[in-house]
This record gives C-alpha cells, sequence and structure tokens, in this order.
C-alpha cells in the first residue's frame, strides 16, 4: 500500500526548479511563510516549556517535515537550531532541496521518501504535514504512517 499520488508528484516535479524563486509558482507560500514560521514556532515552544528568547529555541528537537518540497519550513527549522529531517515522494523535490541547504551551508537530512516508507524506529519531536494531505492517496494509512514517526510527547 502507497501513500503516494503519482500525478501530484509529476506535476510538483516539473516546477520543482521554481521552489526557492519568491516570484514563481510559489510566491504565495513564500509570502505567508514568516508568519507561518511564528506560528509554529510559539506552538513547539510552548509545548515543549522551551525558552522564548534563547536564539536556537528548537536545539535538540528531531523534526520531520513531510511533502517538504524544495524545503521552504525545512529550512528556517534548522536555522533555529532543530535536527530536521525532510521527505519528499519527488526525487527532483529532494535534489531542489539538498542544493539549496548546501548552498545556504545548513545540514539537513533530505529523503526521497513517503511516510509509510520511513524507518518507524527513528521518532521526531515534531511532525509538519503542510499542504500535503490534498496531494496523498489513502489518508488513513497516510496519518497512521505519520502518527507511527511521532514521540509520545510529540506535535
Amino acid at each position: 500500500m502507497t501513500t503516494i499520488n503519482k500525478e501530484e508528484i509529476q506535476k510538483f516535479s516539473k516546477i520543482a526548479d521554481e521552489w526557492w524563486d519568491v516570484n514563481g509558482k510559489f510566491k504565495p507560500l513564500h509570502m505567508f511563510n514568516p508568519i507561518r514560521i511564528n506560528y509554529i514556532l510559539n506552538k513547539i515552544k510552548t509545548h515543549f516549556d522551551l525558552n522564548k528568547k534563547k536564539r536556537f529555541p528548537l536545539t535538540g528537537l528531531k523534526i520531520l517535515d513531510i511533502g517538504c518540497g524544495g524545503g521552504l519550513m525545512c529550512e528556517p527549522m534548522s536555522r533555529l537550531g532543530a535536527y530536521v529531517t525532510g521527505i519528499d515522494a519527488s526525487e527532483k523535490n529532494i535534489k531542489v532541496a539538498s542544493i539549496h541547504a548546501k548552498k545556504s551551508n545548513l545540514k539537513i537530512n533530505y529523503i526521497n521518501k513517503s511516510p509509510e516508507n520511513l524507518n518507524e524506529k527513528h521518532k521526531y519531536d515534531v511532525i509538519l504535514n503542510l499542504e500535503v494531505v490534498e496531494h496523498v492517496d489513502n489518508l488513513n494509512l497516510y496519518l497512521k504512517s505519520c502518527s507511527n514517526l511521532l514521540k509520545d510527547d510529540g506535535i
């Protein structure tokens, strides 16, 4: 069983080179990313009772960004100190994300997989599912696979 919708993967693979073009097809994501990052950061800080004034408040946390695309959320989370893994079913998205992270001098673990194909021994403190569920097949399997990767006290 799989959650991969091949048509959706092909669609995003065709435009993968535009992930970091702030005026390209992903412009709306770039525009609301600062607000979204602030919201997610505040939720994480509250959930884990983190020091809100710390320069790298996410240090020590393992974050999994499922359907990471070009890494638009992975990079800010990494800059905030988290150990970040980004997964995407599009190999081209992973290549774009990896190249950009390397240029930005960030260590992010990018993997070309879907959540049901990840090793469940690896658990994460935070799992991000942003603009993904509408692009997957078998939503129940998807959600179960995601929850199997979350630590008991995760968010």
